[in-house]
């Protein structure tokens, strides 16, 4: 079955509004969250290793997919269905190599040149953006609307769009085509996680979820 990537979320501890990752990545869940990425640039392999074994728990109890970012080892260490990779890390054919067929691959494009060649080099879906300013990844480049529009056109693989993606924009995409929104503060950070979850694909869907 392909997963569902309609609100697909990264996260940060920098960010989280909850005491533990566990209990945003739970809340997020409970408010129909469909994938996590578990991403940490900072800590040791060690602990990015049980904390992904920890979220894989609760990925696991709502049965949507776990991605680890950038880590193969730890991806596949973990049991994870797939990992997430950027322009700078492992070029994804031979990250495609090392994980083989059965697990997911996602690659970060932010234009159709490098959409299309994660396509090629067998990318499962594609991470575009940043779509707007974002807090999480300051030195993020910008993809236009029109940017994105010729990277749906060129590829036939899922996209989810990434990067300043909140309640005032969520709107905008499934009309283009888009397969989901991948959302960091405006999901984690907030108040009310399982809330601001369901209202994100409930505006991405243009219905109540």
């Amino acid at each position: 079955m392909k997963p569902d990537y309609s609100l697909y979320l990264v996260t940060d501890r920098m960010f989280m509004s909850t005491r533990t990752l566990g209990e945003a990545v739970e809340q997020a869940a409970a408010g129909g969250c469909t994938v996590v990425q578990l991403r940490e640039k900072e800590i040791p392999a060690l602990d990015f290793y049980l904390q992904a074994l920890e979220i894989k728990k609760i990925t696991d109890r709502y049965s949507i997919p776990l991605i680890i970012n950038d880590r193969i080892d730890i991806a596949m260490a973990v049991g994870a269905a797939g990992v997430h990779i950027g322009q700078k890390d492992i070029p994804a054919d031979i990250a495609r190599k090392i994980i083989g067929k059965d697990m997911l691959l996602g690659v970060s494009a932010v234009s159709t040149e490098e959409a299309v060649n994660a396509t090629k080099a067998g990318a499962d879906y594609l991470g575009v953006g940043a779509m707007f300013p974002t807090r999480t990844k300051l030195d993020a480049g910008y993809v236009s609307m029109e940017e994105l529009g010729r990277i749906r056109g060129a590829v036939d693989i899922p996209i989810v769009v990434i990067g300043g993606i909140s309640k005032e924009n969520a709107m905008l995409f499934l009309p283009m085509g888009i397969d989901g929104l991948a959302v960091v503060s405006a999901v984690i950070a907030q108040p009310d996680i399982k809330k601001s979850a369901a209202d994100l694909k409930s505006l991405f869907y243009g219905k109540e979820y």
